[in-house]
């Protein structure tokens, strides 16, 4: 069971249902691994629908880490998303909205 109020996420890889959250130290390793200037950026890229795969994929992996899974970039290549890459970008956009959400707030 996911805790939306902690900023959990879930997302079915490889048949296995997988809790992703992000934490302040996997959030830190995003912004420079996607080279965003800020994480303001790295919202507006998703609010505008100018996200690439590898924001995507940046996501997934940070919030599989920070949701406690041992995780690489490489491991997630040849992983199986349930839903395909639609499902990848909406539990990525999902993830990065509850990580700055204030709960009590829509």
């Amino acid at each position: 069971m996911v805790n939306p109020w902690t900023g959990e996420v879930a997302l079915v890889i490889d048949g296995q249902r997988r809790v992703l959250k992000l934490t302040l130290g996997t959030l830190a390793e995003l912004e420079q691994e996607l080279g965003a200037g800020s994480l303001v950026e790295l919202v507006q890229r998703f609010e505008s629908g100018a996200y690439s795969s590898g924001d995507v994929l940046g996501l997934i992996v940070a919030g599989l880490r920070g949701g406690g899974t041992d995780v690489t970039r490489a491991d997630m290549l040849r992983a199986e998303i349930e839903g395909g890459p639609m499902a990848a970008a909406r539990a990525a956009a999902e993830l990065l909205a509850r990580a700055f959400m204030v709960p009590g707030e829509p």
